[in-house]
């Protein structure tokens, strides 16, 4: 008769032989993954970390903290990041006030209409951000359409300035930045099944405590994953607070551009942007920790 190993040698060698697949299946997936690696260092770790280094670069070359102190000493750079998150958090709070109803209505259609809606939300994309924001501009000065319009239909007697200040810069961003929380919320509500609303409604809630304990919960995770999109875009957003702000909403990204022009001070303007990117990253964080990170980024219920 022929010998076979025992049972517990022949479960070893085959956990061995699992083992040494999945350290190959590894290999196999990190050697594929290689190329787009290179290409993160190159387009994104590289830069970053030759912004680290001009952040702490004085105007004659040498090791310096003066431009990290200046952010502590002077109080003007508070007020720039707290007009930056200010800006950042009420534009995100604009669009899930619109988003999320838009989302829940377009969620409600059938795929047909959905799709027609969908191109109006999706039609911001087409055009140039340029050219959308002047075109804001157009619309909200003191003779612009929506002041003749309005005075027209008895809503105020004298135009009322809504650019070059914080509600015109809020209006266009919030424009240009919807998409950005309904096309992930959309997604969400989409898969959201609907027999949980028919029984929470089978079982005694009514319409308002069933969306509230059924729907709202299961739509959270393209809520969240899409208020992240706008208020990181956000906090490094440039064209429209420089256009429509009219140089009275100054935030980071202005303030960078302001000292690069004025100044001609890669080290100051290296230092602004290295704080905020560890601001947008601690952000980031403290999101990862109170939702599951799969969920938030990912809208999986």
């Amino acid at each position: 008769m022929e010998n076979h190993p025992p049972q517990s040698e022949s479960a070893m060698l085959h956990a061995a032989e699992l083992k040494r697949q999945e350290a190959q299946s590894e290999w196999t997936l990190l050697s594929l993954a290689i190329p787009a690696i290179l290409v993160i260092a190159v387009v994104v770790l590289i830069p970053v970390g030759w912004l680290f280094y001009l952040s702490f670069v004085g105007k004659t070359g040498e090791f310096t903290l003066e431009h990290y102190q200046k952010m502590i000493e002077y109080k003007s750079y508070a007020r720039v990041f707290a007009t930056t998150f200010q800006v950042s958090i009420l534009t995100t709070l604009i669009c899930i006030a619109i988003g999320y109803p838009l989302a829940y209505f377009l969620s409600l259609l059938p795929s047909r209409w959905s799709g027609i809606f969908m191109l109006a939300v999706l039609l911001p994309f087409w055009t140039s951000l340029l050219v959308r924001t002047y075109a804001w501009l157009v619309l909200l000065q003191k003779r612009g359409l929506l002041n003749d319009f309005a005075i027209e239909l008895g809503l105020w007697e004298e135009p009322i300035k809504l650019v070059h200040n914080l509600s015109g810069t809020l209006i266009g961003m919030a424009h240009i930045m919807l998409p950005f929380l309904v096309l992930p919320l959309y997604s969400a509500m989409k898969k959201i099944d609907r027999d949980l609303i028919h029984a929470a409604a089978n079982l005694g809630a009514s319409p308002i405590k069933s969306f509230w304990q059924v729907y709202f919960p299961l739509s959270l995770p393209g809520l969240v994953s899409g208020s992240l999109i706008v208020f990181v875009l956000c906090l490094g957003f440039y064209v429209t607070p420089a256009v429509l702000g009219g140089g009275k909403v100054i935030m980071v990204s202005t303030q960078i551009t302001s000292i690069l022009e004025n100044q001609f001070n890669w080290g100051a303007a290296s230092a602004l942007g290295v704080v905020l990117l560890f601001a947008t990253l601690i952000i980031l964080y403290l999101a990862a920790r109170l939702f599951k990170f799969d969920a938030a980024l990912f809208g999986k219920n």
